[in-house]
């Protein structure tokens, strides 16, 4: 399987510089796929620069293959630095891009990553009491009825 990545996508995956967790952090997004298995952390320490919010660090713990951790890499590398107001904007094109591509049938790992993200930063402006933007509400949304899915196909009583 390691075959069909590139050589970008190894690096991303052999390479971590964001690894691991953030004692404390201000936001902590947790999402996975049904399908696949795949769970993704991802933890967020906010800064503020020009009074904009922004990530001043970002970690993430991957349980799942090559392509969910290299994603996950790579969402750190696009995240960091950037307000919160742009991060949100991070898509999986983004990610894809970034990876300079996934084969087809690893495309979905991509979005956990975006999905993450979103979820981290959502749970950084609900405990500070700050607005939340549409576009996080929609994938919030989305997270919650996977998440509802998961729970009933996996944790009957």
């Amino acid at each position: 399987m390691a075959d069909q990545y590139n050589k970008t996508v190894m690096e991303y995956f052999t390479k971590q510089k964001y690894v691991g967790e953030i004692k404390n952090a201000d936001g902590i997004g947790k999402v996975g796929n049904l399908s696949c298995g795949d769970i993704m952390y991802v933890y967020i320490k906010v800064g503020e620069k020009d009074n904009k919010d922004y990530i001043k660090d970002i970690k993430f713990k991957t349980f799942g293959c090559v392509a969910a951790i290299a994603s996950s890499s790579a969402l750190a590398d696009l995240a960091k630095g950037k307000s919160l107001k742009d991060a949100i904007k991070i898509s999986r094109a983004d990610i894809i891009k970034k990876l300079g591509n996934l084969p087809p049938i690893k495309i979905h790992c991509s979005v956990l990553g975006e999905e993450a993200l979103s979820e981290a930063i959502y749970n950084y402006l609900i405990k500070n009491k700050k607005e939340i933007p549409s576009e996080i509400l929609v994938k919030h949304k989305r997270v919650i009825e996977e998440e509802k899915a998961y729970n009933k196909k996996f944790c009957k009583k």
